[in-house]
């Protein structure tokens, strides 16, 4: 077996486990194909099965009508065609295992990782195997990046800085010379420039003016709305490189059409803030000191600084989220309330911290930054972040 594949039997045996089953149909579990490199496996038609065990040989089960489907992996081929026949190979894969991982999450507490369906696991539990999460061994084998996604993170977070003050001057420049601009416009000029800059999205980004900045997913239409002088702006944009496992940068800024920002916007980015700036103090010092730190506490130390400052009830959101070759990524999030999530930061990963403060009717202010631990360190990305809001007419 190569390398790859002997670092997964390692993990195994550090946790405890007698193996690792994939079973995907159709394309139902993208990490399989991702954490067992099968990034070309021909036509899948029919359900397939790969069983990593902590030691010895793998096995693979597939329809015999597409016998040769996982020919790239190693290991024992079964075959199945007929369904008695499918339950009977399953059991055989699995052989004496009793404790068995698959991409399942208890009370879909990680819904990044409940790709298996509840049928599949029953079937296996009916053969008197408990079957435990894989949630810690996908982050470790998808959430961890190569040093080849670090330098493309770094480029797309330098990029996303670049484009959120160009995107802060042309509403500047457009609202100056014609009196408005609307937010699609906007959304498409931000388009534009990841072109520019080499990169793609997965989603276009958001801009939203005023009351629609309390809506933390508003997305424009050409019709939605428009800036003018006065206005509250909150840019959310994220994107990557357009080379293939290119990883995301996520940012979000907010500014103000004006020569000053009013003390109602300054306040609230103030607590905003405050809980951002906690959070990334948090992980830092745990990560110099050699402590290990869990999604869940970073999202309560954020939380707490803005409960106490009057405004837990409007941050209804988790902190943050896994950052990887999707925007939100397949990692430990940064998560006490809509989950709580257990899995360890680990080295080489990256996520988002960006609490935010909602006003319905009103306005919301979200501040948006990524951290990556590396060794032994947690480095904040796209430098500098933001400190005011931007007084977007005030260079004028």
């Amino acid at each position: 077996m190569d390398e790859h594949m002997q670092a997964i039997q390692g993990a195994l045996q550090q946790a405890g486990v007698d193996g690792w089953l994939f079973a995907d149909f159709r394309g139902s579990d993208p990490l399989a194909y991702r954490v067992l490199k099968l990034s070309n496996a021909g036509m899948l038609s029919r359900r397939w099965y790969y069983y990593l065990p902590a030691t010895g040989e793998p096995r693979k089960l597939v329809h015999r009508i597409e016998s040769h489907s996982l020919d790239r992996l190693p290991g024992r081929l079964l075959q199945y065609a007929s369904w008695p026949e499918l339950h009977a190979q399953l059991k055989s894969v699995l052989g004496d295992s009793r404790r068995v991982a698959m991409q399942y999450s208890p009370h879909n507490a990680i819904p990044y990782v409940s790709r298996v369906d509840a049928g599949t696991i029953e079937l296996v539990r009916s053969f008197g195997i408990e079957v435990v999460t894989s949630a810690d061994l996908v982050q470790r084998f998808e959430a961890v990046w190569t040093p080849e996604q670090w330098e493309s993170h770094q480029y797309a977070a330098r990029a996303l800085r670049s484009i959120i003050d160009e995107a802060f001057g042309h509403i500047r420049d457009t609202v100056t010379n014609r009196g408005e601009v609307s937010e699609h416009a906007v959304q498409q000029f931000i388009l534009g420039r990841f072109d520019h800059y080499g990169m793609r999205s997965d989603k276009p980004p958001i801009v939203a003016v005023n009351a629609h900045s309390a809506d933390p997913h508003f997305q424009p239409t050409p019709t939605s709305g428009s800036m003018h002088r006065g206005d509250f702006v909150l840019l959310d944009i994220w994107s990557k490189r357009k080379e293939p496992r290119s990883v995301y940068a996520d940012i979000t800024w907010t500014g103000y059409i004006g020569d000053t920002v009013p003390d109602a916007h300054r306040n609230i980015f103030r607590v905003v803030q405050h809980g951002r700036d906690a959070a990334i103090e948090f992980v830092q010092d745990a990560v110099h000191a050699g402590r290990g730190v869990c999604g869940w506490e970073v999202d309560a130390v954020a939380r707490e600084t803005i409960r106490k400052a009057g405004y837990g009830e409007y941050f209804i959101h988790r902190t943050g989220h896994s950052i990887g070759e999707e925007v939100h990524g397949n990692g430990a999030n940064i998560d006490n309330y809509e989950s709580r999530d257990e899995r360890h930061l680990l080295p080489h990963t990256c996520f988002s911290i960006e609490p935010g403060v909602y006003l319905p009717g009103q306005f919301g202010v979200r501040s948006e930054v990524d951290m990556y631990i590396g060794d032994h360190v947690a480095l904040v990305t796209g430098q500098p972040i933001q400190l005011e809001v931007v007084p977007i007419l005030k260079a004028l």
